[in-house]
C-alpha cells in the first residue's frame, strides 16, 4: 500500500486543501495487464471524518491501511472542517466540494474507478451522516455506504444543544427538515420511489451507550419501513475510537467488492 498526502486547490472552496489517500500496490500480473489496458482502476472507499477530526485521523487512530491491504481498494480521506458536509451558510461550500469536485479531482490524480459498483462511502459520527447524505442524494454514483455512530437526525432539537455554534455556522436559519440534509426525508423519498432507480446498500452500526444511539434506532426503523437494503448492528460501545476501530473492519468485510 502507498500512503499519499495530497495538497491541491479546490475551486469550490476557493482555497488549498488536502486529502490522505491509500493506494493498493499492483501485482506483477496486474502491472502486465496495465501495460496492455493502459489503466487499472481501483475500487474506492471515500472515508469521512467526524466533527473534531481531520483527514489524518483515520490513519492515526486505526490501522485502516493494514485492514485495506488485502482488498485491493483505494481509500480517499478528505478534509472538510466542521461543515457537516454542507454548503455552509457562514463558511465554505463543502457539499459541492465533497459531492462534485472531490471525486472528479481524485479520479484525475489517481487510478480510481468511476463505475458506480466500485464506489463506496463511509464515515463516523459527522462523517457517518455525510456518508449517508452522499449515497442517498447520489444513489446513481455509490453502490454502498456505511455509517459508524452517525448523526442520523439533524432535525433533532438536541443538535442545537450539542453543537450550537457549529449548527448556526452550517445551517443558520435554514430549515433542515425536508431538505437534502435531512437523512430521514431522503430515506423516505428514495424508499417510496417506484422508478428503476438503483438504491445503495447501507450498513449502520452504533454502540448502545452512544449519545446518538436513539437517532440511529430511528434511522434504522425508517429504513425498514420503506424497505431499503440496510444491514444494522448494535452492541456495547460508546462514541470512541475503540468502537470505530473494530467496526471499520466489519465495514470493509461487508463492502460489495467485485471479484477480480
Amino acid at each position: 500500500m502507498a500512503l499519499i498526502q495530497c495538497n491541491f486547490y479546490a475551486e469550490s472552496l476557493g482555497l488549498s486543501t488536502t486529502m490522505s489517500v491509500i493506494l493498493p500496490e499492483q501485482t506483477k500480473t496486474q502491472i502486465g495487464l496495465t501495460n496492455v489496458m493502459h489503466s487499472l482502476r481501483h475500487p474506492t472507499l471515500y472515508l469521512l471524518h467526524g466533527l473534531s477530526d481531520d483527514h489524518t485521523t483515520w490513519i492515526r487512530r486505526t490501522s485502516i491501511e493494514r485492514y485495506a491491504a488485502a482488498l485491493g481498494i483505494a481509500i480517499v480521506m478528505p478534509q472538510v472542517d466542521r461543515s457537516f458536509y454542507a454548503d455552509m451558510v457562514h463558511g465554505n461550500r463543502y457539499w459541492t466540494f465533497i459531492s462534485e469536485e472531490l471525486p472528479r479531482v481524485a479520479q484525475s490524480f489517481f487510478p480510481l474507478s468511476e463505475a458506480r459498483e466500485d464506489n463506496f462511502v463511509a464515515g463516523l459520527s459527522m462523517g457517518g451522516y455525510g456518508a449517508f447524505k452522499l449515497a442517498l442524494n447520489h444513489p446513481d454514483r455509490f453502490a454502498a455506504a456505511a455509517s459508524l455512530s452517525g448523526a442520523m437526525d439533524l432535525t433533532d432539537q438536541r443538535c442545537l444543544e450539542w453543537w450550537p455554534e457549529v449548527y448556526q455556522l452550517v445551517f443558520g436559519n435554514q430549515k433542515v427538515e425536508g431538505s437534502n440534509s435531512d437523512l430521514l426525508h431522503l430515506v423516505s423519498t428514495l424508499g417510496s420511489t417506484t422508478d428503476a432507480v438503483q438504491k445503495p446498500k447501507l450498513f449502520q452500526c452504533c454502540g448502545t451507550e452512544d449519545y446518538l444511539y436513539d437517532q440511529n434506532v430511528l434511522f434504522r426503523d425508517t429504513c425498514m419501513k420503506v424497505g431499503l437494503d440496510l444491514t444494522y448492528e448494535e452492541g456495547p460501545g460508546d462514541h470512541n475510537w475503540e468502537y470505530w476501530d473494530q467496526q471499520i473492519q466489519q465495514v470493509l468485510r461487508w463492502l460489495p467488492l467485485r471479484k477480480s
